[in-house]
This record gives C-alpha cells, sequence and structure tokens, in this order.
C-alpha cells in the first residue's frame, strides 16, 4: 500500500472510466489527490469539473479533488514543457497538501514518464481501455450517446434547461408538459426527459384550502404573501430543478423556476421586495415566454391576475433581459408556439452538446 497516489487529468467531462480509475487509485494508497487540469480555451470550466468530481466522490473519504488552469502545450518530447505542466500539477497539490507523491496512477501511456518527475512509482490502470471504453474525447463528440457513463452531478450540469414561464393562463403548463413529452417520443436516453411543475402553484392551493377551512367563503384575495414564502418557493423549485437535472435525459422542461419566483413576488409584494431574488443559483437555461395576447384567461379557482397579465408578460421580459438571460417570446396557437419551442430547444441542444477543441498533444 502506497501512502499517497496522484491522478491527472482533463476530466473534460468526468466519466465513467475517470470514476473506476480514482476508486482504483483509492485501492493501492491511502490518500489520493485528483488534479484536473484545465486550458482556458475549454468550455466546461474548471470549478465545474472540481465540482463533479467531488461529488461523485464524497464517498471515498481518502480522495480530494483540487483543478488548476494550465495553457502550458502538451508535448511529450520537451523538457520545458513537462517542467511547465509539472509545475501546474504541484501548483494543485500545494492547494490540498503538502504530502510528497510516491505513486501515479493512470492509463495513459505517459504515465511512468509523469512518475518520474515525481520521483514515485507508476501503477497503470485499464491502459487499452478495455473494462471502460469511454474517454472524454469520444464524450464531447456524442454527449447523448455517452450520458449513461455520466455521474449524476455531471449530467445534472450539462443538462440543457428549457424553462417556460409568462402570466397567468397564458399555457405555460401546456406547453412546458407537451415539449417535455415530444422529446420523450424519441425514445432511447430521451425517455427519461423530466418535467418540473411550478412549486408556487401548490403552495397556493395549500394557502386557500388552510384558509377555507377557517372561513368556508376565503378567496384568493384573503390571502396573505410574504417574503419568506417565495424564498420556500424559489429554494423548493431549484431543488426539484437540480434533483431532475441528474435522473434525467440531457433535456430538462421546466414549467417555471426560481427566476420566475422573483416576478411573482414583485407582483405580490412590489419591486422593492427581494426574497426569492437572494435564492438565485446560476443554472444554464433557456427562457420561452408564453404570450398573454391570443389566450382567453381561464379561472382555474386560484387565479386572479387578469387585470395584470400584459403587465406582467413585459415584467418577465424586462427581468429576462436586464439580467442577460437568453428569452424566446412564443405567441400563435397552442401549436405555433410547441413548434417553435421545438426548434430553440433542438438549438440549444447542439449548442450545449458542443464542446470547444481542448489543447492537443504533439
Amino acid at each position: 500500500m502506497y501512502a499517497h497516489a496522484l491522478v491527472i487529468g482533463k476530466f473534460y467531462p468526468p466519466h465513467a472510466g475517470h470514476h473506476a480509475l480514482i476508486r482504483h487509485a483509492a485501492g493501492v494508497a491511502g490518500r489520493v489527490t485528483v488534479v484536473a487540469m484545465a486550458a482556458s480555451v475549454e468550455s466546461i470550466p474548471i470549478d465545474n469539473r472540481v465540482s463533479w468530481l467531488a461529488q461523485a466522490h464524497r464517498h471515498d473519504t481518502t480522495v480530494t479533488v483540487t483543478g488548476v488552469v494550465c495553457d502550458a502545450p502538451i508535448d511529450m518530447g520537451s523538457q520545458p514543457v513537462w517542467a511547465a505542466q509539472v509545475a501546474a500539477m504541484r501548483a494543485g497539490i500545494a492547494q490540498v497538501t503538502t504530502d510528497p507523491v510516491d505513486v501515479v496512477v493512470s492509463s495513459e501511456s505517459y504515465g511512468g514518464q509523469l512518475a518520474q518527475w515525481f520521483d514515485a512509482a507508476h501503477v497503470t490502470f485499464d491502459p487499452e481501455r478495455t473494462a471502460w471504453p469511454v474517454s472524454g474525447r469520444a464524450c464531447r463528440a456524442d454527449l447523448v450517446g455517452h450520458w449513461p457513463l455520466l455521474e449524476p452531478g455531471t449530467r445534472a450540469g450539462l443538462t440543457t434547461r428549457v424553462v417556460v414561464l409568462g402570466s397567468e393562463s397564458t399555457g405555460t403548463t401546456t406547453v412546458s408538459s407537451a415539449l417535455a413529452q415530444h422529446y420523450r417520443e424519441r425514445g432511447g436516453v430521451w425517455a427519461q426527459t423530466r418535467w418540473v411543475p411550478e412549486h408556487g402553484r401548490q403552495v397556493t392551493i395549500d394557502k386557500l384550502t388552510r384558509a377555507q377551512a377557517v372561513n368556508a367563503d376565503a378567496t384568493m384575495h384573503d390571502l396573505t404573501w410574504e417574503g419568506p414564502d417565495f424564498a420556500q418557493i424559489a429554494h423548493a423549485q431549484q431543488v426539484a430543478e437540480d434533483t431532475a437535472a441528474a435522473e434525467g435525459s440531457p433535456l430538462l422542461v421546466c414549467d417555471t423556476d426560481a427566476f420566475a419566483t422573483t416576478v411573482w413576488e414583485r407582483r405580490y409584494l412590489g419591486p422593492a421586495s427581494r426574497w426569492a431574488r437572494d435564492r438565485l443559483v446560476a443554472s444554464p437555461s433557456v427562457y420561452l415566454v408564453t404570450d398573454h395576447v391570443g389566450v382567453r384567461f381561464v379561472q382555474d379557482g386560484i387565479r386572479d391576475g387578469e387585470h395584470i397579465r400584459a403587465a406582467m408578460t413585459g415584467w418577465f421580459t424586462d427581468a429576462l433581459t436586464r439580467s442577460a438571460r437568453p428569452w424566446v417570446l412564443l405567441t400563435g396557437s397552442v401549436q405555433e408556439r410547441l413548434e417553435l419551442a421545438i426548434r430553440v430547444t433542438d438549438m440549444a441542444l447542439d449548442r450545449r452538446a458542443t464542446f470547444a477543441d481542448p489543447l492537443e498533444m504533439r
């Protein structure tokens, strides 16, 4: 048993083969330091890779993950290049430990050379990729085809999230659920496409039910809303979204999200209230705004905003624009709205599955 193993990789993105390598290292050494090395030209930030790896190995108590951005070229025949690369590796290691490395665990042909730079032994793992026939290059070339080989945290990070939002009775549920079903019908991995409902709707129903238990004649106008209500709704919406993204296909469709909750908070408490806004978590999303024009208002028992539908449509588009979130307005019939939603989603999926080329080895 070695004392301290080093695992180096791009993890662009992390996949099942990487995780098997790390766990093999944990079996041959008392502790393992994993250094993710990214180049600035690559399109998955280093923080994401470190986070995804750490989440996947959170139960591997001897494994520590760190990362470093290194733009040195990759040239196995150049001593100066080797020195530059190893300097970056050592800087990454120094972020988490001062212990010397006594073994390098690798699947790469240059693993032995790398071990020499650390005066360490070298242990190989599946160098022919027979046990784990997968690579970062293959994942980048065909993200959908390799989706089952990604850990839940990585899938959540790489999922294309499409959020449908709009004012009351403008068809957000109709369009979003139909959009999710369209992709499920593709079959294969797409059959797992998840749809996240609006959490605030259930909160409203529960609040009204409690009010009517006290006063049978209570209506929506009798309900009292407070800042913590919207903070809770935003948090629960985000948790539901992240959970579904980790479990589903490369696409997640949401009927509203935490960002939309900030607009609903404005509707009930005014623009100065920021409880939901303080709970926002950045996530890669495309927003589809259902226009109120041409859509009949249907009362379902909990709606009370027919008179401000036009204003709320403007609040949504203004808030999205001010926060630099991408959005597309859906107009026309339900079928026309769905067709445009599919076109926008297809483009978003193509963008999410396209990765910048890494620095190549010479």
